[in-house]
């Protein structure tokens, strides 16, 4: 015979001021493994989404990263020529050979001194049409032989004169902000374009990084990387765009799981004990009424999975109260370094319904854990000693 559920609610009720310090401090646990997790989701989701299935980026062969890479001047040519490389309604190849330079900029309201690392990406007039998930939002697109940037709409207003219509200074030239886009949350919102050919006089570049290249066809890629591999006038390798950029937030990815992993983890044994504390209570105040529970019937297994379920509530609770702490954090922005290129990347915290449904069930095995062995004790009470 099982005790009824409503026992254990009554039992909750009784005890409000325990009951709800043992809720609250799971619900802290909950809320900082939320906010950690949501965190390391935003920094993967930034990268991931950077990239296209149907775009190849282009590396020097060894190269890792696009800071370490480097492709000369002339195998451009080449690589536009080749067949897989899909084509514009003018004609033209969809290619950008690409500059990427790490540089420092002053954050908006500090100081000289306080700066951070930022990506300028000096790009082709295609390179807005090879990037789809790029859109321009406010302003145009920068001039032929101009000095002017775009910056990406996580840049502007976090760094000092990064609004369309400033002057920002770097490299010893003053270029013109003439336009802010977006990139569907991708790491290329905390970028600074501007054309190629003026940040290779500027920064004294002869050649580019990478080259990055629509697909002709999604489903070519392999045969694509094949005949760029094969071909030793350029010694380049090819990527999938969407998989290199997820591949670089692996190692910062996982650091930042660890982290969330381990810091709750401390936390959670806090809690435990407060679940233990709460429960051991609730087992000393109510003997007589577990003596009666077995005299009247109710097996010992019975009286165990009651006090177990009473943790479990209790703790639900605790996971209810530290989901609804932790969801005004999501789409806040921060941000971190890059430790593929050493720059500043800004991404939003994303609190999922899955990191949300994961925070319940760490209650709830919080909840049982702190509470199985006060119920193992009422369920071992003997009778005669309950009763005194």
């Amino acid at each position: 015979m099982k005790i009824p559920l409503i026992y254990n609610l009554r039992s909750v009720r009784q005890r409000p001021v325990s009951t709800a310090l043992t809720a609250l401090g799971i619900g802290l646990v909950v809320a900082v493994f939320v906010a950690m997790l949501a965190l390391a989701n935003g920094f993967v989701a930034a990268l991931v989404t950077t990239g296209s299935p149907d775009n190849v980026l282009l590396l020097r062969r060894g190269a890792d990263s696009e800071l370490s890479s480097g492709i000369p001047r002339q195998a451009v040519s080449i690589i536009s020529a080749s067949p897989h490389i899909a084509t514009a309604a003018d004609g033209r190849p969809l290619v950008s050979p690409e500059t990427y330079i790490v540089i420092n900029l002053p954050r908006a309201g500090g100081d000289q001194f306080t700066v951070a690392n930022v990506v300028a990406r000096g790009v082709s007039d295609k390179a807005f049409d090879v990037r789809r998930n790029v859109k321009i939002v406010e302003g145009r697109r920068f001039g032929s032989g101009q000095s002017e940037i775009c910056v990406g709409s996580k840049l502007a207003g976090r760094f000092a004169n990064t609004m369309v219509g400033n002057v920002l200074r770097f490299s010893n030239r003053d270029w013109k902000v003439v336009c802010r886009f977006t990139a569907g949350g991708s790491s290329f919102e905390s970028e600074i374009w501007g054309e190629n050919e003026q940040f290779q006089t500027v920064f004294k570049y002869d050649g580019f990084q990478d080259v990055a290249f629509r697909l002709k066809d999604e489903k070519g890629f392999d045969d694509a990387k094949r005949a760029f591999l094969a071909d030793q006038r350029i010694q380049v390798d090819a990527h999938r765009e969407s998989e290199f950029y997820a591949s670089q937030s692996e190692l910062l990815g996982n650091i930042l799981r660890f982290l969330a992993i381990m810091i709750t983890g401390i936390m959670a044994v806090g809690a435990v004990f407060g679940a233990v504390n709460t429960m051991y209570a609730a087992v000393s105040s109510r003997a007589p009424e577990i003596a009666v529970l077995i005299t009247l019937g109710f097996h010992p297994r019975s009286v165990l999975a009651s006090f177990l379920a009473e943790s479990a509530v209790i703790a639900f609770l605790g996971g209810l109260v530290g989901c609804l702490l932790a969801l005004p954090i999501n789409g806040f922005v921060t941000s971190t370094t890059n430790w593929a290129s050493f720059s500043e990347i800004a991404f939003a915290f994303r609190v999922t319904p899955l990191l949300l449904l994961s925070g319940m069930v760490f209650a709830v095995v919080m909840g049982v854990v702190g509470g199985f062995f006060p119920a193992r004790r009422a369920s071992r009470l003997p009778v005669i000693q309950a009763l005194r």
